[in-house]
C-alpha cells in the first residue's frame, strides 16, 4: 500500500515539476523575446526620440543636445593623448617646422606691407612645448565622410625670425616670442572607402581662432624705431593666418591616390554691400577734424579688399559706395568693415571696426544695417561710443533664382543689384536682339526714373525757441544733382504735418540718395535740428513703401516720409 501511495505521489511531484519547469521555461524565453524588442527598438532610437523620453536636466553634463553631438573624451584619454604627443613632439617639430616654413613664406609675401621690401623666415622651431589637446567633438556627418574638431591650447617657446627688410635698405632681425594660442582645428575625412586607412583624403583648417598672442622684438635693437613697423607686421601675421588656413578655407592631403577635387574651396555666391555712411567717429586729429575712409573685406586678400574714397575733416561722412564680394561659405563667413582716419604719409589709424555675419542675411532680400564700432572685435565688452557705420547688403547665392541672371550676354559686367533691377525691369529688348547689341558694345544698366516723396509729418520735434516751440520745415536733396525742394513752414508746432509731396528725375538710382534735413525758421536765419539719408535701393525694390525714420544730429524727433519709385531704364555705353 505505502508503494503504491508513494509510486502516486512522485507522479504527482514529478508533474508538478514539469508544469513549473516549462512555465519558468516560457517566461524566461518571453523575458528574452522582450529584452531583444527593448534592445532593437534603442538602436533605432533618434535623438529625437530620446528628447521625448527624458528632459535634458536628467542628462549626464557631457551629454548636449544641439547641432553637434559632443563626443565625452575622458581626461584620462586626453592626458594619454598627450603624454603621447609630448614623447614625439621633437620628430614632430623638425617635421613640421620646415613644412610651416614653406608653406607660410608665400603667405608672408602676399600680405607683406608696402613699407617692406622682404619678409622672410631666417630661423624657425616650434620650440619643445608640444601643444595640448583640451577636447574633441564629432560633428554630424553623412556616409561619405566624418568630420572631427580638435580645440588646442598652445604655450610655445618657438624660435621664429623674421628678416625684414624695409625700402629704405634697412635690414631687421625680427623675433616673434611668448606665443599664446588657443583655438579648434577642424578635420574632414573624406571619401570614406574600403580599403585602409577607410578614408580618401584628409582636409585640416582653423574653425575657431579663441586666442593667439605674439610679441615682437628686434634683435640688438628697438622695433619702435620705424614708425608703424610692429603694427604693420602684426596685421601682416594675423591676416596671413587668417586668410592662409582659417575655415572655409582648407588644405587638402591626399591618402589614397584620387581627385579630390569637390574637397576645394569654391564659391558659393555673392554679396552686394553699399557703403552708405558713418555718424559719431571718433575725432583723432588736433587741428580740424579727422579724413576717414573705409576698408570692407570677407577674406583679407589685398586683391578682394574695397577701399571707399576719403572724405575729408568730416566726423559724420556720406560715401554711398557699391561694392561685390565672393562668398564660399555663408554659414561661417563675415564682412568685415574698418574705419580709418588718414593721415597722409603716415600710418592710417583706426577708429573703429565692425562685422557682420552673413548667416543672418536671408538670400535675396536687401538688408539696412546700423553697426557700432569697436576697437578690437576680439574684445567683448567694449562700451565706449566710437561710432557707427550704415550698410545695405544683398547676397544672392549662385542659382538661386532666373531673377538673378543676366539677360545680357557674359561679357557684360553688372552688379548683382543691377542684374536683378535689370531683369524686373520693363521695356526690355528681346535676348536676340540684346545679344546682337551686346557684341558690338559693352553697356551696362543705368536706373533712371522719376521719385515722389511725401513729406507727412514730424513727431517729437526737440525744442529750439525761446518760447519753448519751433516753426519747422523740411528741405529735401537730391545728393548726386543737388536737387532740391522744401516745404512750407508749421509756425510753433513740434508735431507739425505737411502732406506735400515732390517729384524728383533721378539719372541714376543706384548711386544717389535722398537727405531730408529738417530746420527751425527764424526772421534771420534756419537753425538746423537734424537730418535723415535715405538710399534708393528699397524703393526701388518694392515700388512703394511708407517709414518714420529718426533724425540723426536730433536729441528727439521722427520724419514720416512716404517714397514712391517709377522706373524708366535706360543704358549707357561704357569702354
Amino acid at each position: 500500500m505505502s508503494f503504491f501511495v508513494g509510486l502516486v505521489v512522485g507522479i504527482v511531484v514529478g508533474l508538478a515539476l514539469i508544469v513549473v519547469f516549462v512555465r519558468s521555461e516560457n517566461a524566461r524565453s518571453k523575458l528574452r523575446t522582450d529584452l531583444a524588442a527593448t534592445v532593437a527598438a534603442f538602436a533605432r532610437m533618434t535623438v529625437e526620440d530620446s528628447r521625448h523620453l527624458l528632459a535634458p536636466e536628467y542628462y549626464p553634463s557631457w551629454v548636449v543636445f544641439s547641432q553637434r553631438q559632443k563626443v565625452c573624451v575622458c581626461i584620462a584619454q586626453l592626458n594619454w593623448l598627450n603624454s603621447h604627443l609630448t614623447k614625439i613632439w621633437p620628430y614632430v617639430n623638425e617635421a613640421a617646422s620646415e613644412l610651416i616654413k614653406s608653406s607660410v613664406e608665400p603667405t608672408l609675401e602676399q600680405y607683406r606691407p608696402i613699407i617692406l621690401s622682404s619678409l622672410k623666415f631666417s630661423k624657425f622651431t616650434l620650440g619643445t612645448v608640444a601643444p595640448q589637446f583640451t577636447g574633441v567633438s564629432i560633428l554630424e556627418s553623412d556616409s561619405s565622410g566624418i568630420t572631427m574638431e580638435l580645440e588646442m591650447n598652445w604655450d610655445g617657446n618657438p624660435n621664429i625670425v623674421l628678416d625684414v627688410k624695409t625700402r629704405l635698405g634697412v635690414s631687421l632681425p625680427v623675433q616673434v616670442k611668448d606665443i599664446g594660442f588657443t583655438g579648434v582645428f577642424r578635420l574632414i575625412f573624406r571619401p570614406l572607402v574600403e580599403e585602409l586607412p577607410c578614408f580618401g583624403a584628409v582636409c585640416y583648417s582653423l574653425r575657431q581662432k579663441k586666442k593667439f598672442d605674439f610679441k615682437l622684438k628686434v634683435i640688438g635693437g628697438d622695433i619702435t624705431s620705424i614708425p608703424g613697423l610692429s603694427g604693420a607686421l602684426e596685421d601682416t601675421i594675423h591676416n596671413a593666418i587668417e586668410d592662409s588656413i582659417t575655415w572655409p578655407v582648407r588644405k587638402i592631403v591626399p591618402i589614397l591616390p584620387g581627385d579630390y577635387s569637390d574637397l576645394e574651396l569654391k564659391p558659393s555666391g555673392t554679396l552686394e554691400v553699399k557703403l552708405v555712411q558713418a555718424k559719431g567717429l571718433t575725432n583723432k586729429d588736433f587741428i580740424g577734424k579727422s579724413d576717414p575712409y573705409a576698408e570692407l573685406y570677407i577674406r583679407p586678400l589685398r586683391d578682394r579688399t574695397k577701399t571707399s574714397k576719403i572724405i575729408s575733416n568730416d566726423l559724420n561722412p556720406i560715401w554711398n559706395e557699391h561694392y561685390e564680394f565672393v562668398v564660399e561659405d555663408a554659414s561661417t563667413q563675415h564682412l568685415y568693415v574698418k574705419i580709418y582716419d588718414d593721415e597722409g604719409l603716415q600710418a592710417s589709424e583706426l577708429l573703429g571696426c565692425a562685422q557682420v555675419q552673413l548667416s543672418e542675411l536671408e538670400p535675396g532680400k536687401v538688408k539696412d544695417v546700423w553697426l557700432k564700432l569697436v576697437k578690437d572685435l576680439d574684445v567683448q565688452r567694449d562700451t565706449k561710443y566710437r561710432g557707427e557705420v550704415h550698410l545695405e547688403l544683398l547676397y544672392c547665392p549662385y542659382g538661386m533664382e532666373n531673377s538673378f541672371t543676366n539677360p545680357f550676354a557674359k561679357k557684360v559686367e553688372m552688379t548683382t543689384l543691377e542684374r536683378v533691377l535689370k531683369s524686373s525691369g520693363n521695356g526690355i529688348a528681346d535676348a536676340a536682339q540684346t545679344e546682337r547689341e551686346v557684341s558690338q558694345k559693352k553697356r551696362e544698366v543705368i536706373v533712371r526714373g522719376v521719385l515722389s516723396v511725401t513729406v507727412i509729418s514730424a513727431e517729437d520735434l526737440p525744442v529750439v525757441d525761446l518760447m519753448g516751440k519751433a516753426d519747422p520745415f523740411v528741405v529735401l536733396t537730391m545728393k548726386k544733382s543737388d536737387t532740391k525742394n522744401k516745404t512750407r513752414v508749421v509756425n510753433e508746432n513740434l508735431n507739425p504735418e505737411w502732406n506735400q509731396t515732390f517729384d524728383f528725375v533721378v539719372e541714376d538710382a543706384l548711386h544717389d540718395m535722398l537727405i531730408a534735413e529738417v530746420y527751425d525758421h527764424d526772421t534771420f536765419r534756419k537753425e538746423y535740428i537734424g537730418r535723415c539719408i535715405l538710399t534708393l535701393t528699397r524703393v526701388i525694390l518694392e515700388g512703394e513703401y511708407r517709414e518714420c525714420f529718426p533724425l540723426d544730429g536730433a536729441k528727439s524727433g521722427r520724419l514720416n516720409l512716404s517714397l514712391k519709385w517709377v522706373p524708366q531704364p535706360i543704358y549707357r555705353d561704357s569702354q
